[in-house]
């Protein structure tokens, strides 16, 4: 037992949960790293912290400033509790449409939110353009820039990483993520490769992502939408450009809401959006690799924080799911089968 000084040294060194229901179904032993037993409730504490340290490090932020930042949510949680614990303000800017619990997160942990219309990235009125020219033009502000900050893929590579290699003992098969800002993704799957480069590292990307086309094409272009929060990019950041990736698949939302009821009917264990998204994508992985592997994925954070999407029947029939469309062991067959989603191998 530990005793800390601040919640900001409370972030890193989460369990490692297998899943009875999904590791019966499938053969492999499938795992979750358990992000949202941050302090702060996602894995995006770990990108917040050591962009917070190394800018301290470098003495870019220094005290009496203010840090800002462009967030669908999470990193926007991490940063605030970051902020207060070490003695700084924080400056969110998200777009509206976000879920209202993410919302109320970032107030709750006495940051000031700034909310903007959504639109095209190259509209200067993005939440990423709104917080750099914020940072450009203050003095007084700091701007995290997670895309672009390497200490995001470090916080992985140097911190997550190394975590999972130590918990499964070097045996692990595959490791499975989505991207947001590629820093998660880049810094586990690099620092895995480099252990054992047998390890087979899959990207698993939702509709309205432009991420799997552009590992397939080499151009972004992105069909459908997804509610999803926080997942996927339009463009190549310097985070992703260091992900090692040996297979890449595009997955509907209908699966995580499947995936999503059974491992909590199962299991006990409620995911949010981005979890339902990576365990769909660990499963999809068990079906094509075959029985007898183990592999790792994220609890990026739980379904408090998509209650009014994920977890709420009139939104998702406005969506057009059914919560009962299809159950778990279709699910699985249909990725075992050449008609379901299609995928990448890389490389």
């Amino acid at each position: 037992m530990r005793v800390y000084q601040n919640q900001a040294q409370q972030i890193g060194n989460t369990d490692l949960l297998r899943i009875a229901s999904l590791s019966e179904l499938t053969g492999c032993d499938i795992f979750i790293k358990c992000e949202h037993q941050n302090p702060g409730g996602s894995i995006k504490d770990r990108a917040a912290l050591r962009m917070v340290q190394d800018a301290i490090d470098a003495g870019h932020l220094t005290p009496g400033m203010t840090i800002v930042e462009g967030t669908a949510g999470n990193t926007g949680i991490g940063l605030a509790l970051v902020a207060k614990a070490l003695g700084y303000d924080m400056l969110t800017v998200m777009p509206s449409g976000q879920t209202p619990e993410k919302e109320k997160m970032i107030t709750l942990h006495g940051a000031t939110l700034k909310l903007v219309k959504p639109c095209p990235f190259k509209d200067p009125n993005h939440f990423y353009h709104t917080a750099r020219r914020l940072g450009e033009e203050n003095e007084s502000y700091w701007w995290a820039n997670q895309f672009e900050n390497l200490s995001n893929f470090y916080a992985h590579f140097e911190g997550t990483g190394p975590e999972i290699w130590q918990q499964t003992q070097g045996k692990i098969d595959a490791f499975v993520s989505v991207c947001g800002t590629g820093g998660t993704v880049a810094g586990n799957s690099a620092y895995l490769k480099q252990q054992n480069p047998d390890i087979k590292n899959w990207l698993v990307d939702p509709d309205g992502s432009g991420i799997y086309q552009y590992l397939k094409s080499g151009e972004y272009k992105s069909s459908g939408s997804s509610f999803t929060e926080g997942i996927g990019i339009m463009r190549l950041v310097e985070n992703f450009k260091r992900a090692k990736l040996d297979h890449a698949v595009n997955l509907p939302d209908q699966d995580l809401v499947t995936l999503s009821r059974f491992v909590r009917d199962n299991d006990g264990i409620v995911l949010g959006s981005s979890s339902a998204l990576n365990v769909c994508g660990a499963v999809f992985a068990a079906a094509k690799m075959g029985v007898g592997k183990r592999i790792v994925t994220f609890s990026c954070d739980l379904g408090e924080r998509s209650y009014s999407k994920l977890y709420n029947p009139e939104f998702l029939a406005d969506c057009g799911i059914d919560e009962k469309a299809q159950t778990m062991v279709q699910l699985f067959k249909r990725y075992q089968s050449s008609q379901g989603p299609d995928y990448l191998t890389l490389g």
